[in-house]
């Protein structure tokens, strides 16, 4: 993603190869602006978050979504947390920022990037011996821009590392969304995608439409159309037939948290696609940046699942798509066993079985 002013040589090989990338976020002028994904495809809608209210709804609304963009508007989260402090000279009040950043933490459990981009930010200051409230403000929002320009670094390697696992015409499929609208860089999974159609390969992509708020349909389609990638829309049910018709050369996937035997979360229906893959001697990848390995877990069985309303399954938009009173599963993420997952493309590097993710930590 190249960011207003940016002009490093990553946004200018974009420019030249005409991959009309979204951002998903991005700070200006004391406000938190996010391109609102619940409006996608249908129309491009900025937020202006001044509130950290406004951005927990924003989150837990999906409005930004996707575990690297999280952990970003967590961090400016924090900023906009101290914005009362930033003309001040005198100590911060820590019990008022400490409320707003217990509640941002909370907004979503199951992404790891959230709280590890809020720990980073408190360990910016120090408590124990503060600044002026002036002074961590700035310190903060200096510490939020350096996260978001890491994960732009991060996105940049986890696509290099990964194309190199593609052959010069493939045929890949994906799930829910992992480009730019879900980093804060150019993605991971589809960050894979877009590096290799920047190498001059050509690639295939197919996306599930990944119910039931079809991130894949709505956002993946969305990006991949900007950027001139060929994709092609199916439901979740049918990868297996797909696989059995086309010859598919990978299933690349994001991940919303990773235990450190390689255990990954990721958006509901990954497991499936995974099994399914298996099935059919087709190599399963994962692309994450490292700040989505949880060093405190060592297996999936400890990953908290976040349960959504069962009006994401029950309706969509004004339409009732189930009888009224019917009982709803609606987890947003399962968990896929490392035994499935070829290989895991980090920002260090590809790292490929037997799993010991605390090396590359």
């Amino acid at each position: 993603m190249c960011l207003p002013g940016n002009g490093n040589w990553w946004c200018r090989s974009l420019e030249s190869n005409a991959l009309n990338i979204a951002n998903a976020l991005w700070w200006e002028e004391d406000t938190l602006c996010l391109l609102d994904q619940t409006r996608l495809p249908a129309e491009e809608v900025t937020l202006h978050i001044t509130e950290v209210s406004e951005l927990i709804e924003a989150i837990r609304k999906l409005s930004v979504r996707g575990a690297p963009a999280i952990g970003i508007a967590g961090a400016y989260g924090v900023v906009l947390a101290a914005r009362p402090w930033k003309e001040s000279s005198h100590p911060p009040d820590w019990e008022q920022l400490t409320s707003e950043i217990s509640a941002l933490r909370e907004a979503r459990p199951t992404a790891v990037n959230l709280s590890w981009a809020i720990d980073r930010m408190i360990r910016t200051v120090s408590s124990a011996h503060p600044p002026s409230r002036g002074a961590a403000y700035d310190a903060f929002l200096a510490e939020a821009k350096n996260i978001h320009e890491e994960d732009e670094e991060r996105c940049r390697r986890i696509g290099e590392h990964g194309a190199a696992l593609l052959s010069e015409t493939s045929q890949v499929i994906t799930h829910c969304n992992t480009g730019a609208l879900a980093t804060g860089g150019i993605g991971t999974a589809l960050g894979v995608i877009y590096a290799a159609v920047m190498q001059g390969r050509q690639v295939q992509v197919y996306a599930d439409e990944t119910r039931p708020l079809l991130q894949g349909a709505r956002l993946t389609a969305w990006e991949l159309q900007r950027a001139n990638i060929p994709v092609t829309v199916m439901t979740d049910g049918m990868a297996a037939s797909l696989m059995d018709q086309q010859p598919i050369d990978a299933v690349i996937v994001g991940a919303d948290r990773i235990a450190v035997n390689g255990d990954t979360a990721n958006k509901i229906g990954t497991y499936q696609l995974a099994l399914t893959a298996h099935s059919h001697n087709v190599p399963f990848y994962v692309a994450a940046p490292t700040s989505t390995i949880d060093p405190d877990l060592e297996t999936g069985r400890e990953i908290p699942i976040e349960i959504r309303g069962k009006s994401e399954v029950v309706r969509w938009g004004n339409l009732q798509t189930a009888p009224e009173g019917v009982d709803v599963y609606a987890p947003a993420f399962d968990v896929t066993p490392n035994r499935y997952i070829s290989a895991i493309i980090t920002d260090r590097g590809v790292v490929r079985p037997p799993y010991n993710l605390r090396s590359i930590l």
